[in-house]
């Protein structure tokens, strides 16, 4: 189990988006870009996540809100 410093609320790519936060503590991974839907009038989506999910794409979150290149 990975702990809260390495989990999704903790990441650079969390977006605390207002619409999947009014679900709970939920938000928006952006580390891809977002999955394309079935039909050519509906919108991109990006994963929805909990701040405690995780993944192995984490990157912690520095103060300016960038991340530094690996």
């Amino acid at each position: 189990m990975m702990s809260k410093s390495g989990s999704c609320g903790s990441c650079a790519f969390f977006d605390e988006h207002s619409a999947a936060a009014a679900a709970g503590h939920e938000g928006l991974c952006r580390f891809n870009p977002p999955v394309s839907q079935p039909t050519a009038e509906a919108h991109g989506l990006w994963p929805v996540v909990t701040e405690k999910d995780w993944c192995g794409h984490f990157a912690p979150e520095t103060t300016a809100g960038a991340v530094a290149a690996e």
